[in-house]
C-alpha cells in the first residue's frame, strides 16, 4: 500500500520522513564503504604510523610537509595530469565515431558490440598483463613480428624506455577504457529522435552539419557523463602501470597512484601515502566541479 496520504484538497500528502526509508539502505552503504574509508584516511595523514601498522600518535601537518618536500612529486603530478588528459581526450575522440557505427544497421552488428565490449568485461590486470607479454623485449608478440618482417634488426626493449614506455600504457588504458565510453555514447545516440535527423535532411543540412549542429549537441548530457566517469577511473587507475612498469624504471612512469603504493609499502610511508591519497581525492573533485560549472551540465534551457 501506498504510504501517501489523501487530502480533502484532492492532493497528496507524504509521511514525515518522505523518501527516506526507500534511500536508507543505500545511504548506509555510502556511508560504511565510501565516506568512512575517506574520514580514516584523512586522518592517518595527520598520524605517524610505524612500519608494523601502529600508530604512534598525530603529528599535524609533518606527513604533508614531508611529502611535498619529495623532488620526484612535482614531476610524478605532471605526468598524472599528462596521463590522465591524454586518455580522456582520445577515449572521447575515437569514442565519439565508434558510437556512431554501432547505432547504424549492418550484417554482424551483434557481433561487433559484442568484440567491443570484450576488453571492458575482462580483467584490467589480465589485459595489461597480456600486453605486456606482447611487448617483452626478448621473446615478445610485437617483436617476433617486426623481426620476422624485417622492419627491425634486433628486438626492442619497449618497457624499458620511460617515454615509449608511458605511450604504450596510454594506448593500453584507451582500449580498456573504449568499451564504457561508446557504449555510453551509443545510449545517448539512441535517444535521439530519428525525426530530428530526417528533418534536417529536408531541409538539406549534410550529415556532417546534421551532426555537428543537431545530434552532437543532443549527445552532450550522455558525453558529459562518459567523461566524467571517465576521468575518475583513469586518474585513480593502478593495474596498467603497476603491471607493465611497476612505475618504473625508477618513478620515470609513475602517476599517484603507483607512487601512493611505493610509499606505504615500499618506503613503509603510510602517513605519506595517506597524504597523497588526499590530495588526490581533492583535486579530483575540484576538477570534476570544475568540468561540470564549465560545461553548464545544470543550466535550464532559457527557451
Amino acid at each position: 500500500m501506498s504510504n501517501l496520504k489523501y487530502r480533502p484538497d484532492g492532493k497528496f500528502r507524504t509521511p514525515p520522513l518522505g523518501p527516506l526509508p526507500w534511500i536508507a539502505p543505500s545511504l548506509i552503504l555510502i556511508a560504511t564503504w565510501v565516506f568512512w574509508p575517506a574520514f580514516e584516511m584523512v586522518r592517518t595523514s595527520f598520524r605517524e604510523v610505524s612500519r608494523s601498522g601502529l600508530i604512534l600518535g598525530y603529528v599535524g601537518l609533518e606527513n604533508y610537509s614531508d611529502l611535498i618536500a619529495r623532488p620526484e612529486l612535482v614531476t610524478i603530478f605532471a605526468r598524472t595530469f599528462l596521463w590522465v588528459g591524454t586518455i580522456v581526450f582520445f577515449t572521447a575522440i575515437i569514442s565519439l565515431p565508434l558510437a556512431s557505427l554501432l547505432n547504424q544497421k549492418f550484417p554482424g552488428l551483434t557481433v561487433v558490440r559484442w568484440f567491443i565490449i570484450l576488453p571492458w568485461a575482462a580483467s584490467v590486470f589480465s589485459t595489461a598483463l597480456t600486453f605486456r607479454w606482447m611487448l617483452n623485449g626478448y621473446y615478445g608478440f610485437f617483436n617476433t613480428l617486426l623481426v620476422d618482417l624485417r622492419i627491425i634488426d634486433e628486438p626492442i626493449d619497449w618497457l624499458g624506455y620511460p617515454t615509449v614506455a608511458l605511450a604504450w600504457m596510454v594506448a593500453v588504458a584507451v582500449f580498456v577504457s573504449l568499451p564504457f565510453t561508446s557504449f555510453v555514447l551509443l545510449a545517448g545516440l539512441q535517444t535521439i529522435p530519428n525525426e530530428v535527423r530526417e528533418a534536417a535532411q529536408v531541409d538539406g543540412a549534410s550529415p556532417w552539419r546534421t551532426y555537428w549542429r543537431i545530434v552532437f549537441p543532443l549527445l552532450r548530457p550522455a558525453l558529459l557523463v562518459a567523461l566524467v566517469i571517465n576521468l575518475i577511473n583513469v586518474f585513480n587507475n593502478f593495474p596498467i602501470i603497476w603491471v607493465m612498469t611497476q612505475g618504473g624504471p625508477g618513478n620515470s612512469t609513475d602517476v599517484t597512484t603507483t607512487f601512493m603504493y611505493k610509499l606505504a609499502f615500499r618506503m613503509q610511508e603510510m602517513g605519506q601515502s595517506a597524504a597523497l591519497a588526499t590530495f588526490n581525492f581533492v583535486i579530483i573533485f575540484m576538477f570534476i566541479l570544475l568540468f561540470l560549472r564549465v560545461s553548464g551540465w545544470n543550466k535550464k534551457d532559457e527557451n
